[in-house]
């Protein structure tokens, strides 16, 4: 599908694009927060409530059978989508900081005082803090791959701090509040070739191209669902079964069992080992539906529009005075974050957001960026196959307004 000449189309799927806001119609460029949901996706949440709604492995009547069916079809959909090679490597959990707190816990484990750990100066905080307390823990040390103007990861110094002490290595796919796509095959593999564990943070990157698991040979990589079209409140963990195996349980009740006694409980085998009580069944069904919503487009066809969106985005901004991009690795995905000349970037925000454009300031989650740059923050839009060139430039002539009107 060629997403240029079915743009319109696309859009009418998308209920919340004619929304108004202050009575202008909703220009929204913030979809590296949440992306909106199509039709199918609502479809699919009121379709279970109405017709399927019950608890999902535990019953042995009609709807039980209808909703477990249902919910582990999604499963081997991400399994067949990774690439992985079993659905037991599949955990659906909250999202992406669920994740990632489920991974960095059951390494409390693995580590002492004598191990290291490596993060990049690139990470969401959610790919940092939860890092943090397990150092706390276990007295083990964490080292930063630094980054450089243009954003980009310092993969020399990386392979100067990897070391034999190193017990896992966590770095995003793509930043959030940068757009720049690391290159973490080769940080996979000399991670490897120390025996570190590798988690990928790939919250930013399934919304924009393939992901194959098997070939990153990758031991943990995380998303969330409201990234692609699909609800909050679910997240996808992949995991190596080897790993899976020996992470310990990270919640303990219902599902996650195997048997139970006052005495010693026993754990139920993978993937239940780490669902523990009543999913999002609404949820995951439906994150289902947005998987084969964007995989119906074709993930090549949707990174290639937004390419086109980013550079048409990039070219029309620096023709605003005193307008400075943060980010400009040649590799990123459709993400733009700046600021104009000394102008608080909230102020911005705020301003268009009278004219019906949504975009993000702040820090977005990435303090350690923001204090690289020594900015209180950036204004930061993103794109999704959804966005039209029309949207760009009224948000361009919106700003060169809001610059005109804050300078004075």
């Amino acid at each position: 599908m060629n997403v240029l000449n079915n743009i319109q189309s696309i859009r009418k799927e998308f209920p919340i694009l004619n929304t108004t806001v202050n009575g202008n119609k909703l220009i929204y460029l913030d979809n590296a927060a949440t992306s909106q949901t199509p039709n199918c996706v609502i479809d699919s949440i009121s379709n279970y409530y109405k017709n399927l709604n019950s608890n999902i492995h535990r019953g042995v009547h009609t709807l039980s059978q209808l909703a477990t069916e249902k919910y582990e079809d999604t499963r081997k959909k991400f399994k067949t989508h990774f690439n992985a090679k079993s659905s037991s490597e599949i955990i659906f959990t909250s999202g992406t900081t669920h994740s990632i707190n489920l991974v960095s816990s059951g390494f409390t484990n693995f580590l002492n005082d004598k191990d290291e750990i490596i993060v990049s100066q690139l990470e969401h905080h959610s790919n940092i803090v939860p890092w943090q307390m397990l150092c706390e823990k276990t007295g083990a040390k964490m080292k930063v791959i630094p980054m450089n103007d243009k954003g980009e990861l310092d993969l020399n110094a990386f392979s100067n701090i990897l070391s034999f002490k190193t017990k896992i290595v966590f770095i995003n796919h793509v930043s959030n509040a940068l757009g720049t796509v690391n290159n973490i095959q080769e940080i996979i593999e000399k991670s490897h070739s120390v025996g570190a564990a590798v988690l990928i943070d790939g919250a930013q990157a399934v919304p924009h191209f393939e992901v194959d698991v098997r070939k990153l040979d990758v031991d943990f990589y995380v998303c969330s669902a409201h990234k692609f079209c699909g609800p909050t409140g679910v997240g996808i963990l992949y995991g190596k079964k080897e790993w899976l195996d020996k992470l310990p349980a990270y919640q303990g009740g219902g599902e996650m069992i195997d048997d139970v006694t006052f005495e010693k409980t026993t754990y139920s085998e993978l993937p239940n080992k780490f669902e523990a009580g009543t999913p999002n069944i609404a949820g995951v069904i439906a994150s289902g539906i947005a998987l084969d919503y964007i995989n119906n487009i074709g993930l090549e066809n949707i990174k290639e529009y937004e390419d086109y969106l980013l550079s048409y985005a990039t070219e029309k901004l620096l023709e605003i005075d005193g307008l400075k991009i943060y980010g400009e690795s040649k590799n990123k995905t459709s993400v733009i974050s700046f600021n104009i000349k000394s102008i608080h970037p909230y102020d911005i925000g705020s301003l268009i957001d009278n004219l019906g454009i949504a975009v993000r300031t702040g820090k977005h989650c990435a303090q350690p960026i923001m204090d690289f740059y020594k900015i209180p923050g950036t204004v930061r839009i993103s794109f999704c196959f959804y966005n039209t060139t029309d949207e760009i430039d009224t948000l361009v002539n919106a700003l060169k307004k809001a610059s005109i009107m804050l300078s004075q």
